[in-house]
Parts: C-alpha cells; structure tokens; sequence
C-alpha cells in the first residue's frame, strides 16, 4: 500500500499537518499505537457510562481560537468550538485576598492594585511595550519556521523593539519579576501564569515571558464537550478530504533505502510506502533510536537525540472529582473563574518547589484548576459537576516512578483537603474521585518522556533553531523524505498546533506545493 505521506503519531501537531496535506490533495495515513485519536486531547468517561466527563491531559487551551490553523482548517465547523470566560485566573491567597486576570485588562490592573498600586503602573508599562512586540515578532516567530540564532540577533538588533526583546530575553523570569514588581503576591502570580508554559524559571533567555504574557491578547479558553472534541474536529476535517488513520498499531521501523525515508514497517510485518515524506510527531529518541537503524545516522546525530533532555518541573499529577455541585469559594469571585489557583501565597514559594523536584519530593501543594462544568453542562449528568485539580510534582518520586502507584491516592487526598480550605462544600459534595500521576501520563503517551506533557526541556540550548538539537530545528530529519511535526519541535509544547503548522511550510516548500488558503503569519522580525 502506497501514500504519499505518512504520519507518526495522532497527536494534536501531526493531525494539523495531515488535514492541511489533505487540503493540498496528497493521500495520507497517519498511525498509532494508541486506540485514541489526539494524544494530549483526551477527554475520558469515568466511571465508563457514567456521563461524568474529565480532561486528564489537557484542558486549558490558549488563545487557541486565535491559531491560523483553527481558521484554515474550518474547525468550528468540524464542531471544536470554545469558551472564554470573562475571569480567566483567579489566585486566592490565604488571606481572603484574589489576585485576578480578566480579559478585560483594566480590570486585572485594578486587581493588581488592590495588592499594590506601583505593580499595576509597572503591569500596564510593560503591556504597552510588549503589545508590539508580541503582535509584529513573537507571534509571527512562533508561527514561522526559526532562523538561525545569529540571524535572528542580527534582524532583532535592527529596531527599538527588537533591542528592547533582546535585553528583556537575558534575563530569567524570577530575575525579571523580582526586578520589576514589589508585591510577593504579585510576583508569585505573574511567574504562576507563565510557569504554565513550562520554563524554569530561573533560566535565563526567558526573561521576556512575563511581558509577552502581559500583552498577549490569547486568554485561556476551553473546548465546549472535552478537549478530545479538537481532535474529533481535526478528525473529521482530515476525513473529509481523504485523509486515513489507522490506530492500535504498533511500528516498528521507519525504511530507509538510498538515503531516504521511504515507508513504515508495523510490528506485524507489514510495509506501508511514502512517495514523498514521513513525517514524526514522536519524540527524537523514539525517531532517531528506536525506528531507525542507527547506520543510517551519522553518530553525532545519533548522540544528540540519546541527550535531549525532558522538563523537571513539567509532570503533572492530577485529582479528579465527580461532584454533587460545584465547589463554592469562601472568595466569591472564585465561583466565576476559568481557572483557580490555591496553595500560592509568595514568590519563595518557587524555589522550594524546584528543590523538592529535584530531591523526588512532594513540596507543600501549589494547585490549579477548574471546574468546567460551570461554563458547559455537557461534560457531567443533568444537575452534577466535575472538577479537577493539577499540581508539578516530580515523576521519579523518591527516586522511583513506581512510588507513585502505592502515594498517589494518598496525595490525592492531601490535594483534596487542601482545597476543602478554599471550597469548605467540596468534601461533601465529591461522589467519586481518582487520580494520575506523572507514570499514568507516560504510560499512556510514551512521547511524554518523564511524564513531561512538552515533550522536551527549555534548556540545554533546545529552543527555535535548536529545537529538538543543533541541525534539526527546521522540521527536517536529516535523511531525505523524513520530517519532524511534534511538541520537540519549535515552539514547543502546549496545545498550539504550531509544531505541525510550520512543519507544513517546510515540508510544502520542499514539494514544492503551492497552498494560497494557508494563513500566513503578519510580521517579520527585521519589520521594525
């Protein structure tokens, strides 16, 4: 059997690739292991038949509504279609106060204030220097294929905001916040917010996070039935133009002859032919060493997938409850809330947090939240709720992930007594609970190395151009016909899509496929 392309891996990345393939009339057959369709976007029924629905790797989509791909690929009317409460985070802090993010953003500057009147002065500055910034080069750059680091520096250098984007970049974001805002509090929401896209907040390169996030118009917005309904969307949107998937199936090798990847062999034996790519939204080691004879490779090569590295901080364990009603906050706005986050009081707070992950302990609870049945009925039985909890916790706990098989009920009960403290209805009121642990998530989708949802680290030079390692970072696979879609690739992890999305304009270009509907980004970074 002969397509044109082949797609490893049905997460949400390479179903972006394969329906924008199908709009440019090539014939595809994605494949997995998994019996699911989307990876990350699972939303499961527990107890099965039971009506209570829960989204247990994702949930909290950003600005998605906002992706070109969303637009391009007609996805509202493939039926993913999403809400964005007007208060999107709310921190409550054990002295009754709330530090609030709306999408209105006068309001989130008057919450500020209420903490500290210089914090939101120095919230609004930054916004309105980041708002070009973010419009004219960060978000172009996350939808194009990265330069080359000089290049960039270079082009970067030529304006005022590209300077200004280059100065704030030295900087980690715990050097940043703690330069610029003075309200622990403060400090401690603004690094939370962004600590939700996973950098370490100590390293530096990153310090410009904490203003992007300040002047991004993208909130947190949720998918109306379960985040499983995007990949449903995408599904569909790939079947209608001829697209095929086959899952519960298992690869074996990727088969290169002449130097080029030519076909897949699945573990029963059989051979499916590529005509003219492959592409992998798996990890690099799952690439490079598990489905490739390594004589294919140069040994360099070889070395740098053995050694990219997976984010500490990114596992996730996960309660999960089905309610007699929703929780109800001692803080009232809190009942209004896309998010919740309990447990984070001050900035120290940080530090304590990295020291246990990298010691295989529990820190003392930071958690956040939601309940999305307030927002969509659907996702639970008429006159019932469901809501889940997430907090960072290390994936070797006491140096074994296997501990988490024998902790994790027990930590899910601490997590719940935690948030009875904010939500004093939430005890009574749980009809069921379970959990998962940062082991469950890798068991379930092996790409997430460590339980890491981003499959790959902001370090060790693994970002833009040297996104996954140095000589991969523009989506190619260093053998001819082989392409790399995934969350190791540039941006990066989160439900974005735009590993897919800029795969696709390497991989038309080199095909030589002209895609005139295909949105394109506005902006350049040398356009200052």
């Amino acid at each position: 059997m002969t397509y044109d392309g082949i797609i490893l891996g049905t997460g949400h990345n390479s179903l972006v690739l394969q329906a924008y393939a199908g709009l440019a009339g090539l014939k595809t057959l994605s494949i997995d292991r998994s019996e699911e369709v989307g990876g990350g976007l699972s939303t499961i029924e527990h107890p099965t038949g039971s009506g209570f629905r829960h989204n247990i790797h994702s949930f909290f989509h950003r600005g998605l509504t906002q992706l070109p791909w969303y637009r391009d690929l007609e996805l509202a009317r493939h039926g993913a279609t999403y809400v964005q409460p007007d208060l999107n985070v709310a921190m409550l802090c054990r002295d009754g106060r709330s530090l609030q993010w709306w999408s209105e953003f006068e309001k989130t500057v008057a919450s500020v204030a209420s903490f500290n009147v210089r914090d939101a002065a120095t919230l609004q500055r930054w916004r309105d220097a980041f708002r070009p910034i973010v419009q004219n080069i960060l978000i172009p750059e996350s939808q194009s294929p990265p330069l080359p680091s000089a290049e960039r520096r270079q082009r970067l250098e030529q304006s005022a905001d590209g300077r200004l984007l280059l100065e704030t970049s030295q900087l980690s974001p715990l050097e940043f916040v703690r330069r610029e805002f003075e309200d622990p509090a403060v400090q401690a929401g603004m690094l939370f917010f962004n600590g939700l896209r996973e950098v370490d907040l100590r390293q530096p390169g990153f310090g410009h996070h904490i203003p992007a996030l300040l002047a991004s118009d993208a909130m947190a917005q949720m998918c109306v039935g379960g985040s499983k309904q995007l990949a449903v969307a995408l599904r569909e949107a790939i079947q209608e133009s001829g697209g095929q998937m086959r899952l519960g199936t298992a690869l074996r090798r990727i088969v290169i002859e002449n130097g080029r990847a030519v076909a897949i062999e699945t573990t029963d034996g059989e051979r499916i032919d590529a005509k003219s790519f492959i592409a992998s939204g798996l990890n690099p080691q799952q690439t490079f060493l598990d489905l490739i004879d390594p004589a294919h490779l140069p040994a360099e090569w070889i070395e740098k997938a053995r050694n990219f590295q997976y984010n500490l901080l990114a596992p996730l364990f996960g309660l999960n409850l089905n309610l007699r009603e929703a929780p109800r906050y001692d803080i009232p706005a809190a009942n209004e809330a896309l998010m919740v986050i309990l447990g984070l009081d001050h900035v120290d707070q940080f530090s304590n947090i990295v020291a246990h992950h990298e010691a295989g302990t529990i820190p003392p609870t930071v958690m956040w939240g939601a309940c999305p049945t307030q927002f969509d009925p659907t996702q639970a039985p008429p006159n019932r709720d469901t809501a889940f909890m997430w907090e960072k916790l290390p994936y070797a706990l006491h140096g074994k992930p296997s501990n988490w098989d024998t902790f994790k009920e027990q930590h899910g009960a601490a997590m719940l007594e935690l948030w009875s403290q904010f939500a004093p209805n939430v005890t009574d009121a749980t009809i069921e609970s379970f959990t998962r642990s940062p082991l469950d998530t890798e068991r379930m989708l092996p790409n997430m190395r460590g339980g890491d949802l981003l499959v790959g680290a902001f370090a060790n030079d693994q970002v833009g151009y040297h996104r996954p390692f140095p000589g991969a970072g523009h989506y190619r696979g260093h053998l001819a016909g082989l392409y790399l879609c995934g969350s190791c690739c540039h941006p990066g992890g989160n439900i974005t899509g735009l590993p897919g999305y800029n795969c696709v304009q390497v991989l038309f270009a080199d095909l030589g496929v002209a895609a005139p509907w295909m949105s394109k980004s506005k902006g350049t970074t040398n356009g200052h």
